[in-house]
């Protein structure tokens, strides 16, 4: 298939050497994408799987047998030793973001890491800044928006863009997933230390990226907020090595929101409703937003992730409905084009897949016809976030520092 850019003057074309942290999740989904890339995209700087890190040296070396790394280590570090690694790709704990990212960046490293920046604001002013600093080095930094990857979702920002929605006036935005229950074993993601923030760093960030992204504006003010933990005590987790020598207690407190609701303003007026939580029963993995304007509303729901609701508001007022755009028709919706034909839908990993693909193809000097968040752009996410943690604990209104 056809790139998504033609290349630049000084366009690199060496193959893509990337090392990565982080053997979970997120190293799973990583993992998936980088070896995918290139069978999907024509890349000139197809990403080279060098090496992987891994706090358990035989799990990180069983991890990268499956999973296609050519080597394993079980301290990070020695991958900024390693001059065939181009790219540290970060997918550790919220808490170890900070101090990875801005040593890979210190080491001549271009850097890709999960989301939310950071666990802190701090953290993450220090990660932008280093960021700034490499960047006059000729460094690039990206995150792990995933979502923006979706076809239906970056369509829909064309349609804001287009004009086709006219003036905004709502956003509603929620992340709601229900596997944090009391029967839910503690993990790093219930431990403040670790994570920052429980449903707000993990839900909310993505849906204040989105809303974000689509609108191609930013949020101003917070007016209203409630942070909630439910559930103050978790299990410990079977076979969870203690940290002291002393055994861990049967049972653990949970540290982090289980849930976070707020209100906000748009730089163009708009008024906006986050709502993320890990207790939504039966509600598995629904992040969905609403956008409504004066020419016409959209809706994503990522458990439909492959169809975005259309409401054309221009029409005669006995022709309109809700519309349901199947967002796979190459040429017209970004990336389905390297997959399959219409209607042949992708799944989750392919948002990871398409990132993967257009970091490779941004590194080359290729353009873009989607932009991709780097640490700046996360930067203000991050400050929306903190925004509404104060609001909720101070009770008044607080307007959104991006500085």
């Amino acid at each position: 298939m056809p790139r998504s850019g033609s290349g630049e003057p000084g366009a690199d074309d060496r193959p893509l050497g990337v090392g990565l942290i982080g053997t979970r999740f997120m190293g799973r989904a990583h993992s998936n994408a980088w070896s995918s890339a290139a069978h999907f995209f024509d890349l000139r700087r197809a990403p080279r799987m060098i090496a992987v890190a891994g706090r358990d040296a035989g799990m990180a070396a069983a991890f990268a047998t499956r999973w296609g790394w050519s080597r394993a280590v079980s301290q990070w570090r020695e991958l900024l030793e390693d001059p065939a690694i181009e790219l540290i790709d970060v997918a550790t704990p919220n808490a170890l973001h900070a101090e990875q990212s801005i040593a890979a960046l210190e080491s001549g490293r271009h850097v890709a890491c999960e989301k939310p920046l950071a666990g802190t604001l701090e953290d993450a002013r220090a990660m932008r800044d280093a960021a700034r600093a490499a960047r006059r080095r000729g460094l690039r930094t990206f995150v792990w928006f995933n979502y923006r990857r979706c076809p239906a979702v970056a369509f829909a920002r064309e349609l804001v863009q287009k004009g086709r929605l006219g003036d905004l006036f709502h956003v509603r935005a929620a992340y709601l997933q229900e596997w944090g229950g009391p029967e839910t074993p503690m993990s790093w993601r219930f431990d403040a230390a670790e994570a920052g923030s429980g449903a707000h760093g993990d839900l909310n960030a993505h849906i204040v990226d989105m809303a974000r992204f689509i609108t191609d504006e930013e949020i101003v003010s917070i007016h209203g907020a409630i942070e909630h933990t439910f559930i103050v005590e978790r299990r410990a987790a079977i076979g969870a090595a203690p940290r002291r020598p002393a055994a861990r207690p049967a049972r653990r407190r949970s540290t982090v929101d289980d849930c976070v609701l707020f209100l906000a303003r748009l730089s163009g007026g708009a008024v906006a409703s986050f709502e993320a939580t890990r207790l939504a029963t039966g509600n598995q993995n629904r992040n969905r937003i609403e956008i409504n304007g004066h020419r016409g509303s959209i809706i994503f729901d990522f458990e439909r992730m492959n169809e975005l609701l259309w409401w054309d508001a221009t029409l005669p007022p006995g022709e309109r409905g809700w519309s349901r755009i199947m967002c796979t028709v190459a040429g017209e919706h970004p990336w389905v084009e390297a997959y399959w034909p219409a209607a042949h839908v992708i799944g989750y990993e392919h948002g990871f897949v398409s990132e993967a693909a257009d970091i490779a193809q941004s590194l080359a000097g290729d353009a873009l016809r989607v932009p991709l968040p780097d640490f700046e752009d996360a930067w203000k996410t991050q400050c929306v976030l903190d925004a509404a943690l104060r609001c909720a604990r101070r009770r008044e209104s607080v307007a959104v520092a991006l500085e």
